[in-house]
């Protein structure tokens, strides 16, 4: 049903950080659960950065770069193929804005995960809650950019399920993330509730796994319109203005109908909603 495509390079990116992220904390456990130099007095349970700035780093240097230059190229990718037709097309230049935009913080977010695993905890402190911070709210910016772009898009192509879908996963690790980083900061300043700053730390990293697996769905419809593309903004103008006409786009099977979601019949248009 699904021939090898673009929706590999997010999973093998979420795969990629969830094997770094088990071999770090893999290895703390069998080694007994040690207490790092790095670590504050009664804290028990080690932060990512604590087990990666030991004799783990390679890992954790070599996992988190491809995880991130992958998942980079995942936004590279949806910009390429929304420009070619495989993908909906963007309708307007502030879709395609906000495409850009959700790059470029995605390439920010990437440069400060990279930067915190070379700037270890032990002897660069500062400069690696630096890239932390930019990680987080690297990624967290690029979110908001791809949800608002994805809003947009389902205005003009509400047959499309899988846009929708897309939009509220995007949509709830926004809120999530959002929450959980304001939580894990406002545990970490006190030294006394390291180990639940700990615990959030690695079930903020979980939910970034959840976030960079679910692109995959977004690349779904490329797989079946190699030959057959979205109509471009001038054809749906051709055919009425008001929104995607399936006769000259792309058509799926019912067994791809939860990615094309109801293909419309040949010269019906469909009215842009305000809304999903």
């Amino acid at each position: 049903m699904f021939g090898v495509s673009y929706w590999i390079l997010p999973i093998f990116a979420a795969c990629c950080w969830l094997g770094t992220l088990l071999g770090m904390l893999g290895t703390w456990i069998a080694q007994g659960s040690p207490r790092y130099v790095s670590m504050e007095p009664g804290q028990k349970i080690a932060y990512i950065s604590d087990i990666g700035a030991q004799g783990l780093q390679p890992l954790f240097i070599a996992g988190s770069a491809v995880t991130v230059v992958v998942f980079d190229c995942v936004f590279i990718s949806e910009r390429w193929l929304r420009h070619q037709g495989r993908l909906a097309h963007n309708t307007s230049n502030v879709q395609k804005g906000l495409s850009i935009g959700a790059c470029l913080f995605a390439l920010a977010g990437a440069a400060g995960l990279i930067t915190l695993t070379i700037l270890d905890t032990v002897n660069h402190p500062r400069a690696h809650d630096i890239g932390l911070g930019i990680f987080i709210i690297g990624y967290i910016i690029s979110a908001i950019f791809a949800c608002a772009e994805y809003q947009r898009l389902g205005i003009h192509f509400r047959q499309y399920r899988v846009l929708r879908a897309s939009f509220w996963i995007k949509l709830a690790f926004i809120f999530v993330e959002i929450a959980l980083a304001i939580a894990f900061v406002a545990l970490g300043r006190h030294d006394s509730q390291r180990n639940k700053a700990a615990i959030l730390e690695w079930v903020i990293s979980l939910v970034y796994i959840v976030y960079v697996g679910h692109y995959c769905m977004d690349f779904f419809p490329a797989v079946h319109s190699k030959d057959n593309r979205f109509p471009s903004v001038e054809e749906m103008i051709e055919n009425g203005g008001n929104g995607p006409s399936y006769s000259g786009g792309p058509t799926f099977s019912d067994h791809a109908s939860y990615a094309s979601e109801n293909p419309m019949r040949n010269g019906q248009t469909v009215e842009p909603s305000r809304n999903f």
